[in-house]
């Protein structure tokens, strides 16, 4: 039995459009294409019902992308990478096409839930103004003219700190090692439940992250903005969703009733992808080797 197949590729990568052909065929010789898009296709998605497989050919930006059509597909999502790092990808190219029968007829699938964050942006008035989903994060980003803002934040309705500096973080497992890590946050194992606070450039040398059980909810109240022209203190999600915050906004981050199946490589373990890929403990003298290899 062939799997019905929506291919997602990033048309805008040279790396991705050299591969696009050969994982076509394949899709083509052991399944069934239903259709492709473009990755930044909003429109163009086919029934649910008729949707086994999503097959995303990119990078990590990508994967994200397809992620959020996932929820509406409601079918796993297998990514194959041809980005720089390709972290989220479940395989690399050549062992898709090594595994690309079994993938894409009846063999079985290694599949692993991942729950993605959902966030509410309200008004001073509590009316909302946002509402969408996060695979990494939540970024509340200070933005132009870059001054520091002020957030309040709780945790359960529990009152809890005031941060003034650029920003704050509000990351699942998944995504701690993207922004998160790069901020000096935790990296936490994707099967994890929980969900990671991390300050940006806190004004306080006691602010640390912290890491909270993934069924609390987190409020950030905003105190205080940035605004010029059409720019100012912004929320993004996955760093593709932008949405303008406001004095007295309020953003409600919990983890979505949805989860989204990721297809893996059962031959290569999450600990080999963060040795291989983020080089996670590596020396400086065995990542300039790396490198330069």
């Amino acid at each position: 039995m062939k799997r019905s197949v929506v291919l997602i590729t990033n048309r805008n990568k040279p790396k991705a459009m050299e591969a696009l052909q050969e994982v076509r065929t394949l899709i083509e010789q052991y399944g069934h294409l239903l259709c492709e898009l473009h990755s930044d296709d909003e429109d163009g998605l086919p029934d649910p019902k008729e949707v086994d497989l999503v097959v995303a050919l990119g990078g990590d930006g990508t994967i994200l992308s397809a992620a959020r059509k996932c929820l509406t597909l409601d079918a796993p999502l297998l990514g194959v990478n041809t980005g720089k790092v390709g972290f989220m990808a479940g395989f690399e190219l050549d062992r898709f096409r090594q595994n690309a029968q079994k993938l894409l007829s009846s063999g079985e699938l290694h599949v692993q839930p991942f729950t993605p964050l959902h966030g509410v942006v309200r008004d001073a008035k509590g009316q909302p103004r946002f509402s969408g989903f996060a695979l990494n994060e939540f970024v509340v980003s200070a933005g132009p003219p870059f001054r520091m803002i002020t957030l309040d934040i709780s945790v359960d309705k529990q009152v809890g700190p005031k941060v003034s500096g650029d920003g704050l973080i509000v990351s699942t497992p998944l995504g701690s090692t993207a922004y998160n890590v790069s901020a000096g946050g935790p990296i936490v194992a994707p099967n994890v439940d929980a969900m990671i606070v991390t300050p940006i450039a806190a004004h306080s040398l006691s602010f640390r992250p912290i890491v909270i059980r993934s069924s609390a909810q987190v409020t950030i109240r905003v105190d205080s903005v940035n605004s010029v022209e059409s720019q100012g203190t912004t929320l993004i999600a996955d760093g593709q969703l932008n949405h303008r915050l406001q004095e007295g906004d309020t953003l409600e981050v919990s983890a979505a009733k949805e989860a989204i199946g990721f297809v893996l490589d059962p031959d290569v373990s999450y600990w080999e992808t963060l040795l291989g890929k983020m080089h996670w403990a590596s020396t400086p003298d065995a990542l300039g080797r790396k490198q330069r290899g």
